[in-house]
This record gives C-alpha cells, sequence and structure tokens, in this order.
C-alpha cells in the first residue's frame, strides 16, 4: 500500500514541479505576440506603427494594406508572396529607395498602388521592373520623389491598364511626346507643383484623358489647345501669358472647368469656337479688354491689332484685332466667371450678354468706373455679383433690368467710391440675401423718402431698406451714417446687420426695434457707443461693440443669451465677478485684448478661462500698482502688490550689503592695526559675565 502510495505520488510531484513551465506556455499560446496593424475584414492599418519592413502573421486573405508613416526602406521580392488578394497597396511615407522586381508576381489582383512622398529616385530602375508585371494597375501615386522627367519615362513603360497618375511634388522640368505614350487609359494626371516650362505634345497619345493638372508650375504659355476630350484643366499660379485654343476646329470641346487663377494672362483667353464651359477663373491675372483702341480719332497712333510670335515651333505668326469678339470663344455656357484681382474697366459692348446662362460674377479688385446694369443686360439667372473694390462712383439701372435680376441673392458693392445708388435698388430685387454697401458714402433712406418718380430708380444718397422680406444680410460698415433713421428697418427680417466702423452714428430707441425677433449678429464696434438697451434682443447670438471706449459693460447684456461678445480696444479695467458669473455660463467665445486690466482684479479671467474660449488671450495684457505691463496669462505667478513690496526689499537689500561691507572692512582695520584691542574686549566681556 504504500508502495503503491509513493509511487502514485512521483507524477504528482513531477506535474507540481512542470506546472508553472505548463502555464507559461499556455500562456504564449493563448495570447499570442501582438501584431502592429489593426484588422477590418479584408483591411490592415499598419500605418504610423514604426515598421522597417511589412509585417508577418497577417491573414492571407487581406485585400488592403496600409503601410503609410513608417520606416521601410526597401520592399524585398517576398514580401507580399502570401497577400495573393491584394487588391491596394499603400506604402506613403516611408524611407523607401527601391522595390524588389519580383515583389508583384504574386500579386495579379493589385489595382491602385500609393509609393508617395518616398526616396524611389535612389532606385527608380529596378522598381520599374516590378511596375512592369502589374497588368491590372489602375492607380498609381508616385508623388513627392524627387524624380525628373527621365526617370518618369523609364517607371511609366507598358503601364497600359494606368487610370489615375499622380507625379505632384517631383522635379520634372520638361515633358515631350514620349513621356506618356503608352498610357492610352489614363483619365486623370496630377502634374501640379513641379518646375515644368515646356509641355509639347506631351498629351497627344491620352486621348481618354477628362482630368489634367498643372498648377503651380513654370509654364509660359498654352497655345494651340486641341484637347477636346479634357473636361477639367487646372493650370493656375504659373507664368502663362497666353491662352489660345485651336479656333479651327469644329468638334465640340468637352471642357467645362479651366482654371487660370494667378498669372500673367494680358488679355482674356481665346477659347475654343463650340465649347460647353461652365466654371473659367481667372483672378490674380492683368486682364483687360481694349475695345475703346479701335477708336482711331482717340488713339491715333495706337496699332489696332497684336501680333503673337513662336506659338508653337514652326507655326506661322498669328495677328489678331484687340477688340474682334470671335476671339473670345463659345462662353454662352458659362455658369461661373471670376475676372477679380485683374485690371478690367469696363465690359466690351455685348460681352455680358454673350452669357445668358450666368449665375455667378465676381470682379472684385479691379479698375471699373461706371457699372451700368441696364446696359450690360445682366442674364436673369444671375444668383452672385461682387464688384467690391473697384473705383465705381456710379451704378445705374432702370425698373425693368432690376426686375429682370429676380435671382439675384448675393450683391458686393463694397469698397468702392459710391455716392448715389436707385433708391429703390434693393427692394427691386425679390430674392436679396446679402447685401454689402459698406465703405461707400451711401446712408439708409428716412421713412418720408420713399425714392419714388421715374419708375421708383431714382439716384439718391441713401437706400430703402424698409419691407425687404427675403433679406437676411446688411453690411453698412464705413458709410459715414449719422442719425440711424426712425424704423430704418421695419418690415425687413434681418438676422445679420453690420454698423461698424461709423463714428458718428446716433441709434435712436426705435432705430432698429423692429429686428428684435430676427436679429442674430449686430456690429456696433467703432460707433461711439457709449448707452445702449440691448435688452429687446432676445434672439441675439453675436455682438460686436468692440474700440467703443467701454468702461464697463452694459448691463442689458446679461439678460441676452450671447455666444459670442467682441470687447476688444475698449477701456475696461475689469468684469465684475457678478457679471463674469452670469455670461461664463453663456458665452462660447469672447475677444478682449487692447483693454487696460487691473492685474489685482482678474476674477473674471480665472471665471471665463473654465468655460469660455478667449480667442486672443495669449495678447491680452494688464497693469499692476506701478503702470508696468504684463500679460494676464503670467500674472497668476505675481502676489497682487508684490511688485511694490519687492521693490522694497530691493531697496533693503541694497541698504544691507553695503552695511555688512563697511563692517567687515572695521573688522578687518581693528585686526589689523590695533590688535591688541581683541584681547582687551573679550577680558572685558568675560567679566561681564
Amino acid at each position: 500500500m504504500f508502495r503503491c502510495s509513493s509511487t502514485a505520488s512521483s507524477p504528482t510531484l513531477l506535474c507540481l514541479t512542470l506546472w508553472p513551465l505548463w502555464s507559461l506556455l499556455m500562456s504564449a499560446f493563448c495570447h499570442p505576440h501582438h501584431s502592429p496593424c489593426i484588422l477590418t475584414q479584408k483591411t490592415a492599418l499598419c500605418s504610423n506603427s514604426e515598421l522597417s519592413s511589412v509585417p508577418g502573421g497577417l491573414p492571407d486573405s487581406i485585400e488592403d494594406l496600409h503601410l503609410n508613416h513608417n520606416h521601410i526602406q526597401m520592399l524585398q521580392d517576398d514580401s507580399l508572396s502570401r497577400y495573393v488578394s491584394l487588391r491596394t497597396l499603400s506604402c506613403a511615407d516611408n524611407l523607401l529607395e527601391t522595390v524588389g522586381s519580383k515583389l508583384f508576381h504574386n500579386s495579379p489582383h493589385l489595382e491602385s498602388l500609393n509609393l508617395a512622398a518616398n526616396n524611389l529616385h535612389v532606385g527608380y530602375q529596378q522598381t520599374s521592373l516590378a511596375l512592369l508585371t502589374l497588368s491590372r494597375l489602375r492607380v498609381l501615386d508616385l508623388s513627392k520623389n524627387r524624380l525628373t522627367e527621365d526617370m518618369v519615362s523609364v517607371l511609366l513603360q507598358n503601364m497600359t491598364s494606368l487610370e489615375y497618375l499622380n507625379l505632384s511634388r517631383n522635379l520634372l522640368l520638361r515633358l515631350d511626346e514620349s513621356s506618356f505614350s503608352d498610357l492610352h487609359q489614363l483619365r486623370e494626371l496630377d502634374l501640379q507643383r513641379n518646375m515644368l516650362f515646356e509641355i509639347d505634345g506631351s498629351f497627344d497619345h491620352l486621348h481618354k484623358l477628362q482630368r489634367l493638372n498643372l498648377a503651380f508650375n513654370y509654364l509660359p504659355c498654352l497655345v494651340h489647345f486641341h484637347m477636346t476630350q479634357l473636361v477639367v484643366l487646372n493650370a493656375s499660379h504659373n507664368a502663362i501669358e497666353w491662352f489660345i485654343a485651336n479656333q479651327d476646329l469644329q468638334e465640340v470641346f468637352q471642357l467645362e472647368t479651366l482654371d487660370l487663377t494667378d498669372n500673367n494672362l494680358l488679355f482674356f483667353p481665346f477659347l475654343p469656337t463650340h465649347s460647353r464651359l461652365r466654371n473659367l477663373h481667372l483672378s490674380q491675372n492683368r486682364v483687360s479688354f481694349y475695345e475703346h483702341l479701335a477708336d482711331t480719332f482717340a488713339y491715333p497712333n495706337w496699332k489696332t491689332s497684336v501680333q503673337f510670335y513662336n506659338l508653337r515651333g514652326n507655326m506661322s505668326n498669328v495677328t489678331a484685332k484687340l477688340w474682334d469678339e470671335s476671339l473670345h470663344g463659345d462662353i454662352s455656357s458659362l455658369d461661373l466667371l471670376d475676372l477679380s484681382g485683374n485690371q478690367v474697366h469696363y465690359f466690351p459692348q455685348g460681352f455680358i450678354s454673350k452669357m445668358p446662362s450666368l449665375t455667378r460674377l465676381r470682379m472684385w479688385t479691379n479698375c471699373l468706373e461706371v457699372l451700368n446694369l441696364t446696359l450690360e443686360k445682366l442674364p436673369g439667372t444671375l444668383y452672385e455679383l461682387d464688384v467690391s473694390n473697384n473705383r465705381l462712383t456710379e451704378l445705374h439701372a432702370d425698373q425693368v433690368s432690376l426686375r429682370k435680376l429676380g435671382n439675384l441673392s448675393f450683391l458686393n458693392l463694397s469698397q468702392n467710391d459710391l455716392q448715389t445708388l436707385p433708391a429703390q435698388l434693393l427692394s427691386s430685387l425679390t430674392s436679396i440675401s446679402s447685401v454689402d454697401i459698406s465703405y461707400n458714402r451711401v446712408g439708409v433712406c428716412p421713412l418720408e423718402a420713399g425714392g419714388g418718380g421715374m419708375g421708383g430708380v431714382n439716384q439718391s444718397d441713401c437706400v430703402v431698406c424698409r419691407n425687404i422680406i427675403s433679406l437676411r444680410y446688411l453690411y453698412l460698415s464705413g458709410c459715414n451714417l449719422g442719425r440711424l433713421p426712425s424704423s430704418a428697418f421695419v418690415g425687413t427680417p434681418l438676422t445679420h446687420l453690420e454698423l461698424s466702423n461709423n463714428p458718428e452714428l446716433i441709434i435712436g430707441p426705435r432705430s432698429i426695434a423692429g429686428l428684435s425677433r430676427t436679429l442674430h449678429h449686430l456690429g456696433l464696434g467703432n460707433t461711439g457707443l457709449r448707452h445702449f438697451d440691448f435688452s429687446p434682443f432676445h434672439h441675439l447670438k453675436s455682438l460686436n461693440i468692440s474700440r467703443n471706449s467701454l468702461t464697463q459693460l452694459p448691463a442689458s447684456l446679461l439678460r441676452l443669451e450671447l455666444k459670442l461678445l467682441d470687447l476688444r480696444d475698449n477701456k475696461l479695467t475689469t468684469v465684475p465677478s457678478a457679471q463674469a458669473n452670469v455670461l461664463a455660463t453663456k458665452l462660447h467665445t469672447v475677444f478682449l485684448n487692447g483693454n487696460t486690466f487691473n492685474c489685482c482684479q482678474l476674477d473674471w479671467y480665472r471665471t471665463f478661462e473654465k468655460t469660455v474660449t478667449i480667442m486672443d488671450l495669449s495678447d491680452i495684457s494688464c497693469q499692476d500698482l506701478t503702470k508696468r505691463t504684463h500679460r494676464v496669462v503670467l500674472v497668476d505667478s505675481l502676489i497682487c502688490g508684490g511688485s511694490e513690496g519687492e521693490s522694497v526689499y530691493w531697496y533693503i537689500l541694497l541698504f544691507i550689503v553695503p552695511v555688512l561691507c563697511l563692517v567687515g572692512m572695521a573688522v578687518i582695520f581693528l585686526l589689523t592695526f590695533r590688535p591688541r584691542l581683541l584681547p582687551t574686549a573679550l577680558r572685558t566681556n568675560s567679566y561681564l559675565q
């Protein structure tokens, strides 16, 4: 029995001995090594994981593999051998210099490859061998790899399946007919932010190309444009002086968007004779019209034509009359015309009428002096008209032309020199929603000035702002407004009213009373505001009362549900705790810079910083008792009045140091010249004790 018992206990002892090892093995078995990737269905997200190679242990069935923002320097031939179902591989922003020539041998389904922001210029030849094996690749991103045009030609050999190609942010200088000769299926090409100065015949073989981005290069011109299949062309931010389409082609150009923003255009572009162009962006150029030069009597020494030399190799020179309307091409389908930031003094006769579908006309920052809405025949489809920051002194319109603008919703006349307007301008625009007349010399008509007569469009130094049921936004900043008429906006449900920068403004008790139920934003900055009762405006959410020399907040503000309050550049020294506590529960945003706050009364700051976003916090300052200025955010390290105490201690310290020096010098003198005095003094002291 004992022997059997002894025999039976041996395995038990063995099990007890091996149990810790068994537990460790089971723990490792049940909790495998942590993977740096996040698996979502058939997608492996391995970005930002500090990887130096493709991680192992991923499911064989993954279709999308993302390895962006890692430290991979090379993709070995066998890196993807297991993932035969791979459709998307993204390895952007690594240290990748080369790709193994056999990397994609087991990736027959790969359709999208992103190798952006790497160093492929180092091993581009071997990488090109790998790309040759991708017969189904549709999307390729090689942007930001320091590639030259010769490298690109090698990398793109026989890539006949590509539909999207991104070569932006490389070192391309010149493209020719061989650059993209094999890309017969290409639909979108991005070449922005290179150093291109010539693109001679480089797109002639791309018959399916629909979107082309050439922005931020150094192209001097685009001439003989004949890409009839192109839908979007972005050639903004170059040095283009001429855009000339082949106007001899009778085929309809499919181009819908042409962006020539920020170039050196002198002339309105010479567009195709037949096109479907909808969006034409010409802002920030030097475009002007030259029809006035046709007047040989006024300009006897001016030539009436312009010659274009060396437009395309051996092509004969082109001579064109400056005011020849056919040069403008087909603009009948334009929806947006943006000529902002040019040198346009006037529109050629009949120019606007050639755009019957125009909805947005942007002409800010030009040289317009007179705008006659009657003669220009603006289309009834017009939705937005911006002629701000010009030289307008006159704006004319008759009742018929104003009524025709039934769709006009946004009108910007600001920053001109207008002194008169049709008095019934706004009330005649039945769909008007936003009007900006800021920085002109036009006021608000009083109740008795109806502006009638002559069909209600006689010129006046004011505009009627009453009973315009569609108007929501009205901007009257800097209009030299004086006393605002009583019931100036009655019947007009404004939500935004901007009256800032009118230093002589006087708002009577009934001037804006009709807006108490609709107004959400009110701008009264720099209006000499002293006392105003805001309590009727229960729906007010945003209020600007900056630059008004206020020494205290109007008590009526506490009754509002404000979300934004601008108090900059006043003379506030503090915000009383009671007011700060109330405002802190309502406000989301506040501006406070430019006030002379007291460093000893900053309880409002500690209240606001808990719940309110103080937009200019780093610039807000306060003054201590000695009139020294501190930033509010640093005042916590100072004790109120500590500046004065600190100066007293400083003076005490300055007094103590020389006294101690004098005492020390006296002791040294006694020890040196009268050494007998010291023992005598010591003896006297001992006797006394």
